[in-house]
């Protein structure tokens, strides 16, 4: 027996030596035998077709290696208990390879756990995402690659790389040349990194205002987050890092907008659903051929998203043309059995995920968590080694369109630290700051204001002196950052005093509460106020920082009210009651019923949730040096009471109420909106003249040139988003009063005058006929071009026959 166990041990010896020689030898000019049988398999041969290479591969895999591919590892302190390889990985699920790994040592600025060395400096990151790596590619037995994932709503979720202010303003920026190069910021950053994937952009269309996750949308209407959406996703993907759209499908509109334990049941017509919500996603799939897809949590008509064949296979690939792979959102498996009950077991749900055409389990549970009921599903003979092969196939054939197969390393990790968070990305950054401001007052040109005319400034308010909503979970951490009290006083510097008293905290200690009943100030919040008071009364004007923190707005915290939270209003109107000028910067992540502010005070500048450079673009902006130009890409209401409210809407579906005629039996309803769908000042005007059609009859398949000359008729150089609107007078079925079909954002300086073209393609004419099929209808049609969605400058109809 002893003998035996010496022999054994020297066999043992003897294979480890051989693997070790092996893996040194697996790297081969031009190729890498990942499976390490010393011969260069199809799926190792670059110049193969992707199709074979894929085929080729999946033939190899064992039941254990293909269940592995669809599953992610999430990074470091969320499953994954270690940063680096260790010998504990060969007992773990993943010694057999895994699809993705997630936001590994990336660092998220307000979960502690997080932090790790490995983040910066990015060189030492990418040689960290190398070590993973390459134990993947020389300890697994088929040396499958993994795919890097992360987050990259806010710009890339790492420790120090560029931020984006929150998609809302990103989408109020209106310049899609603008948000591709945001793309291909991203994009760059996380290739350097070592990712290869990116959850972004987000797609939903926000359709409910007190949507916690308003915020994290372009904006309300399909066209204009589809153009959005496909900017950054062609400007990630020209990196070479895929892109994933979120969140697939009907997310964004969950009943009443609770989205928290709720996340279920929006209510949505399968039309509206088609036109509104799955638009975005055809349109960037059809034209920017986006690598991944998250699946979304909610159900829709009672079939959740994630377990239906229709929106998974039928809809999203057969339809829809995606070749992709598809993640689920968290916890979207998991609800299949526990929330929708539909199931009667986790295992079961997972066989349901699996036959709809999920590729990748996503969430922060262990991979074994869904690879272990997998593989018992597939012995049991309750899931066909063919489904299970297409799954994987998908997930592969995007490894293969990244290169991991190829070149699955950082090539030079050093060079992270030269191309990470430069100069010119920080630069970009700022403008795209700049870029989504919104003008929504600005009476008697309170704005900009004139520093010779100012000897004392007062910068109040809850998030004057706040920066927590300059970073977000999904954006970069540690960045510095400059509040709007600091950057207007590093502005001034000395040619005005600037002070400083916060006023009021965001919220009450009864908030939400305190909005259903409210409650009489504290004595300390009334000092607090009276404190802001006393300094603007020795003040030439008011800067009132005001709005929503990060606690406020987000995903799982819809709103019950949209006004100003806590003691926010009281403290406004008391400084109005100064009667010194009140200059309104509001900080929030969704419109807000500011109905006495607009009313009364002189200007309003909407920031939304800026990242780091908040201080300074505002500051700039209120004294002049930059000329607002932004448009709101959302509609405000005045009361939560109208909601739904918003843009495109169906003819009569937001009107008034006669006050005589037929019906007209009074008024009971506030009406209209506060701000439109496409509103914003600015510091100058534009005229708009000579709207040209290419013809004034069309064929249905025919395209229509639309031209108009626009002209800066101010004192001041400026931008101004161009926008174009269609309305089909007559149809089959009920169509929207009009929608958006194509904006430009352009600059010029006074007296400049530009023409700027349009052209409408079929798809922009088309609309869901009564048997449901896009359908380019003979009829009338109106052109109408502006500066907003009701600021139409120029109308013309024209024909199609």
């Amino acid at each position: 027996m002893r003998n035996f166990k010496q022999l054994a041990l020297v066999c043992c010896v003897i294979v480890l030596s051989a693997m070790k020689s092996d893996t040194k030898s697996i790297y081969h000019q031009g190729w890498i035998d990942f499976n390490k049988n010393n011969k260069k398999d199809v799926f190792e041969d670059s110049k193969a077709p992707l199709e074979a290479r894929v085929q080729n591969l999946i033939g190899l895999m064992n039941v254990n290696e293909k269940t592995c591919q669809l599953a992610t590892l999430y990074g470091f302190a969320r499953v994954l208990e270690d940063e680096l390889p260790n010998p504990k990985w060969k007992q773990r699920v993943w010694k057999d390879g895994i699809a993705n790994i997630d936001e590994h040592l990336n660092t998220i600025w307000n979960q502690e756990k997080t932090h790790t060395k490995y983040a910066y400096p990015f060189s030492t990151h990418a040689e960290a995402i190398n070590k993973v790596q390459k134990w993947f590619v020389e300890e697994t037995r088929l040396g499958i690659p993994v795919d890097f994932t992360n987050e990259a709503i806010h710009g890339l979720c790492h420790e120090k790389a560029t931020p984006l202010p929150a998609p809302i303003g990103i989408g109020s920026t209106w310049n899609k040349n603008l948000v591709k190069q945001a793309g291909e910021m991203v994009g760059r950053e996380a290739k350097a990194l070592g990712y290869t994937n990116v959850y972004a952009p987000i797609l939903d269309v926000a359709r409910d205002q007190r949507w916690g996750r308003v915020l994290e949308s372009y904006g309300e209407s399909p066209f204009h987050v589809a153009e959005m959406g496909k900017a950054m996703t062609l400007g990630i993907q020209e990196q070479g890092v895929a892109s994933t759209l979120k969140h697939f499908a009907v997310y964004s509109i969950p009943k009443g907008a609770r989205d928290g334990d709720a996340r279920t049941d929006p209510h949505v017509a399968p039309r509206e659903m088609f036109q509104l919500h799955l638009y975005p996603f055809k349109r960037v799939i059809k034209e920017a051929n986006p690598m991944g897809i998250m699946s979304s949590y909610n159900d829709y008509d009672g079939e959740p998203i994630t377990a239906s064949r229709y929106f998974l296979t039928e809809l999203l690939r057969e339809k829809y043309g995606f070749n992709g792979y598809v993640v689920s959102d968290s916890e979207a498996v998991e609800y299949v059995y526990e929330k929708h009950h539909v199931a009667d077991s986790y295992k079961e749900a997972v066989r349901q995920v699996i036959e709809a055409g999920l590729n990748v389990r996503t969430t922060f549970r262990t991979p074994e968590s869904f690879i272990e009921p997998l593989r018992e599903l597939i012995a049991n003979g309750e899931l066909s080694m063919q489904t299970i092969d297409a799954r994987v196939a998908d997930v592969l054939r995007i490894k293969f369109k990244l290169g991991l197969f190829d070149n699955p390393y950082v090539a030079n990790p050093k060079e992270a630290d030269k191309l990470v968070h430069t100069k010119e990305a920080e630069s970009l950054s700022k403008q795209i700051n700049r870029e989504s401001l919104v003008l929504l007052k600005n009476e008697n040109n309170t704005l900009p204001l004139n520093l010779n005319k100012i000897n004392n400034i007062l910068v109040t308010g809850p998030l004057a002196n706040e920066v927590s909503f300059t970073y977000s979970r999904y954006g970069p951490a540690f960045n510095p950052s400059v509040s709007v009290f600091k950057g207007v006083k590093n502005y001034v510097g000395s040619k005005a005093n600037v002070a400083y008293e916060k006023g009021c905290d965001v919220v009450d200690k009864d908030w939400p509460g305190s909005e259903i009943i409210p409650t009489p100030l504290t004595e300390q919040e009334q000092e607090s106020i009276n404190a802001a008071v006393k300094k603007a009364e020795q003040s030439d004007v008011i800067i009132a920082v005001v709005g929503e923190d990060d606690k406020r707005v987000g995903e799982t915290m819809s709103r019950t009210s949209l006004g100003l939270p806590g003691r926010q209003q009281q403290l406004v109107q008391a400084l109005y009651a100064t009667g010194k000028p009140v200059i309104l910067v509001l900080i929030n992540g969704q419109p807000l019923t500011i109905n006495w502010e607009n009313k009364y005070l002189p200007a309003i500048l909407e920031a939304w949730f800026p990242s780091t450079a908040a201080g300074e673009v505002v500051a700039e902006t209120l004294f002049g040096d930059y000329n607002p130009g932004g448009k709101l890409s959302v509609t405000f209401p005045k009361t939560v009471g109208q909601i739904p409210l918003n843009f495109p809407f169906k003819p009569g579906s937001q009107a008034g109420q006669p006050g005589k005629g037929p019906n007209g039996y009074g008024n009971t309803r506030v009406l209209g909106p506060l701000f439109p769908f496409g509103y914003g000042l600015s510091y100058t005007t534009f005229s708009y003249t000579n709207l040209k059609l290419s013809a004034l009859k069309i064929k249905s398949q025919a395209n229509l040139k639309v031209s108009v000359k626009v002209k800066n008729t101010g004192k001041l150089a400026g931008d101004e988003v161009v926008q174009l609107y269609l309305k089909d007078k007559v149809s089959s079925v009920t169509t929207y009063e009009s929608v958006l079909r194509g904006f430009e954002r352009i600059h010029l300086k006074p007296n400049e005058e530009k023409i700027v073209e349009f052209t409408l393609i079929p798809d922009d004419l088309a609309i869901l006929d009564k048997n449901m099929n896009w359908t380019v209808e003979p009829g009338m049609f109106k052109i109408m071009v502006g500066s907003s969605s009701v600021d139409i400058r120029l109308e013309s109809d024209f024909e199609v026959y």
